[in-house]
């Protein structure tokens, strides 16, 4: 059995033709799937406090009830901002 492909009424530039359109689809889909990931925002408790607009003592109780995840370096606390922000959960209108 043979692989033999044969192009009939098809010029080289309409063969490149295409083949490179096809490849730039190909090429365009992948770059859809594959965004590049963004680097972790850390925010400091003061930062949390004002994109919130709390108190900073809700900010330390809030962590202390687990609604909000703390992580340290050294003796500073840093919230991710992604995080701070899915904390954030829907009402149900009454």
């Amino acid at each position: 059995m043979s692989n033999t492909i044969q192009f009939i009424q098809v010029t080289p530039e309409q063969l490149q033709k295409a083949i490179i359109t096809g490849v730039k689809e190909q090429l365009n889909d992948l770059k859809d799937l594959f965004q590049p990931k963004e680097p972790t925002e850390y925010l400091t408790r003061n930062e949390v406090k004002e994109l919130l607009h709390v108190d900073l003592s809700t900010v330390h109780n809030w962590t202390k009830k687990g609604k909000l995840k703390a992580y340290g370096i050294g003796n500073r606390i840093y919230y991710k901002r992604h995080e701070v922000e899915q904390a954030i959960i829907p009402i149900q209108s009454i």
